[in-house]
């Protein structure tokens, strides 16, 4: 059966939304605004950021945050690029890549690590947010967790 007029709608309007999340998150992380950062979060979000930390709820979120952007608000652009989202309802599934960019000592750009977001959403109190983000850095490799083979 094909969905209805407002079942398209609503899709088109979750899949701006959750966007819109993704971009600002990058931009919460550039400006370093640790309050806006965390509200992009659910209540009792989680994050599983490998070398960088986790953490369970927007207090402990914005504490490891806070260790790990110490000395580096203004150095780096996040670029947050490729969205592939499945919606089921009021969850949602999603990766994206992500870019980090600094200036180098000539105030070139210069890319220093990318890597892929793969969350868990949730729309809570009719917005969506961020339930469990897990990152994963594919470049620089030093960062990568080695690959167990299944025997």
């Amino acid at each position: 059966m094909k969905d209805s007029f407002e079942q398209r709608l609503q899709r088109l309007e979750d899949l701006v939304e959750i966007n819109e999340l993704f971009i600002e998150y990058g931009r919460a992380l550039d400006d370093g605004d640790l309050e806006r950062y965390v509200s992009l979060f659910s209540q009792d979000g989680r994050i599983d950021l490998g070398p960088i930390g986790r953490a369970q709820g927007r207090h402990d979120i914005r504490r490891v945050m806070a260790q790990a952007l110490e000395g580096l608000v203004g150095s780096s652009f996040h670029l947050i690029t490729s969205p592939q989202i499945a919606l089921a309802g009021d969850t949602a599934t999603a990766t994206v890549m992500w870019t980090v960019i600094h200036q180098d000592a000539q105030g070139q750009p210069q890319v220093t690590m990318i890597g892929k977001h793969h969350d868990d959403l949730i729309r809570e109190h009719g917005r969506w947010r961020i339930a469990l983000r897990r990152g994963t850095i594919d470049i620089p490799r030093r960062y990568q967790t080695p690959r167990r083979l299944e025997i």
